[in-house]
């Protein structure tokens, strides 16, 4: 009985850390009433320099899947309400 709560905290554990992993950065807590429109807030990102090829929503935040200024591939997490950057992966 023991080793079988054992193994289940041990399992309950590994699901919440990678389920914790697996989520996308909190960009914020506004209500969608309060973030910019998509029209602007993609041309923010041409202002910043990035090319995108996939714009979307990602829970809180709007995602881009792109190339940086330097042409080096993207994925930038954006804060929707005034367009900050709140997480970028830059590579290769």
């Amino acid at each position: 009985m023991q080793r079988f709560l054992l193994s289940a905290a041990a399992f309950a554990f590994v699901a919440t850390v990678s389920g914790a992993a697996l989520a996308g950065p909190a960009c914020t807590k506004e209500p969608r009433d309060k973030w910019l429109s998509e029209e602007a807030m993609k041309t923010k990102v041409a202002e910043l320099g990035f090319k995108v090829k996939t714009f979307k929503i990602s829970g809180p935040c709007y995602e881009i899947y792109g190339w940086n200024k330097d042409g080096k591939k993207a994925e930038v997490y954006f804060n929707p309400t005034n367009g900050e950057i709140v997480k970028a992966e830059i590579g290769g």
